[in-house]
């Protein structure tokens, strides 16, 4: 009864706090993950306040947290948009790859890391923070501009990229030999493949078994159904996370939407219990001693994500301002970053690893809201001075492009659901 009170009165705590930084970052306009990542190393080992009854039930929390994330990020898009995304951006997701994977490979090499926390690392800096990305979008009202869907492509391509890139990365933590690793990544592609083919071909029965006019059911079926499709992949190798993801892809029309509705709730509550779950097992004092690797991965990695998105967003025939607001949108990382690196922190490959992620999360997830607002207009100014603004292209009238530099009213988030 005793220890029954201490993880009540912990927990609660936890959430409590939680909700009071979520609360605090609203009225400040600021995504709240930085917050949860201060509270984790606040509750951590070394931290103030150190957790103890509650923490398994914490790690458990995380693990649903990751999954809801994954799933709710496939619910946002239809598998014959993913079709349609490899087809037509998959030159933006190389010159992404590219651009973004290579600084934190290259840093993890020169502080002497070895070639498998070069990977992890490049895959922290490599993927932007979808969530972080979505609510920015909202709040400055862009979700209809032109340059939106190239941002989304593009996020959508790193998604995919995660289905091969998370068995790749397990296969290398767990040490495993250079056959296993293969029969491994061949289990996660074909795993993949056989639920994009079936959400292509079968997605309208799937959606139709799943729904349900009943919210209370259609949660269930919903949630049943993602964590046993998300354990069964886990049990494969695959990956939990990106069980979850496909779940999402399947479900399609009313259902997705419905779905969306009921879950995003628990999203936001899990989502940040990971938060806090990583910054737990990140010791405080680690902290300063990789500070200056982090920050100086964070100006390279940002400057990449913004060149990525303007070339994007310029090979889609965007207007100039449009381009800057693209790169400038792309710039933040957040809940994928730490997944990866969570990873690597269990298996227990380079101690520094954690904080430095820990770090870089925590100073691009503050920037990536500043450069989405003012990339455009200081920019604009900057470049305004030494040449003169370019004519619009040819495709766009002066009234088009104008209008597209306004923020339009708000769209459907979910595409096609």
């Amino acid at each position: 009864m005793h220890s029954s009170a201490v993880f009540l009165i912990e927990f609660g705590a936890v959430i409590l706090g939680l909700g009071l930084l979520g609360r605090l970052a609203g009225r400040f306009q600021f995504s709240p993950i930085p917050l949860y990542l201060l509270a984790g190393l606040a509750f951590g080992e070394g931290g103030l306040l150190p957790l103890g009854a509650s923490e398994e039930f914490v790690a458990i929390g995380a693990e649903i947290g990751v999954i809801l994330l994954l799933l709710m990020l496939g619910l946002e898009y239809t598998a014959s948009d993913l079709v349609s995304n490899l087809k037509t951006q998959y030159p933006a997701g190389l010159v992404d790859a590219a651009l973004n994977a290579l600084p934190g490979a290259v840093m993890a090499l020169l502080l002497g890391w070895g070639p498998v926390a070069a990977v992890v690392l490049a895959g922290v800096t490599w993927i932007s923070s979808s969530g972080v990305i979505a609510k920015v979008l909202g709040d400055l009202g862009r979700l209809g501009n032109r340059e939106t869907p190239v941002i989304l492509s593009i996020l959508v391509l790193e998604d995919l990229a995660m289905a091969v890139y998370l068995p790749i990365i397990t296969a290398l933590l767990a040490g495993v030999s250079l056959a296993a690793g293969s029969i491994t990544l061949a289990i996660a592609l074909g795993v993949a493949g056989l639920v994009l083919f079936l959400a292509v071909r079968y997605g309208r029965l799937i959606s139709r078994f799943v729904s349900s006019d009943d919210p209370e059911k259609l949660l269930l079926v919903v949630l049943g159904l993602t964590l046993l499709v998300a354990g069964i992949a886990q049990q494969l190798q695959v990956s939990a996370a990106v069980g979850a993801f496909l779940v999402g892809i399947a479900l399609s029309g009313e259902v997705a939407e419905g779905a969306h509705n009921l879950l995003s709730p628990l999203r936001d509550l899990f989502a940040a219990v990971f938060f806090v779950f990583f910054g737990l097992h990140t010791d405080p004092a680690s902290i300063p001693p990789v500070l200056l690797p982090a920050l100086a991965l964070a100006a390279v990695t940002a400057c990449t994500k913004v060149a990525t998105g303007y070339w994007a967003a310029k090979r889609a025939g965007i207007s100039v301002k449009g381009r800057w607001r693209a790169g400038g949108t792309l710039v933040a990382r957040g809940e994928f970053s730490i997944v990866i690196a969570g990873l690597a922190v269990t298996a227990g490959i380079e101690p520094e690893l954690g904080p430095l992620a820990t770090a870089y999360v925590l100073i691009l997830v503050i920037l990536g809201p500043l450069t989405a607002r003012y990339t455009q207009p200081l920019a604009m100014r900057l470049t305004g001075r030494r040449k003169p603004a370019e004519p619009p292209a040819r495709t766009e009238t002066a009234e088009t492009v104008e209008a597209a530099e306004e923020p339009r009213e708000a769209v459907d988030q979910h595409g096609g659901h």
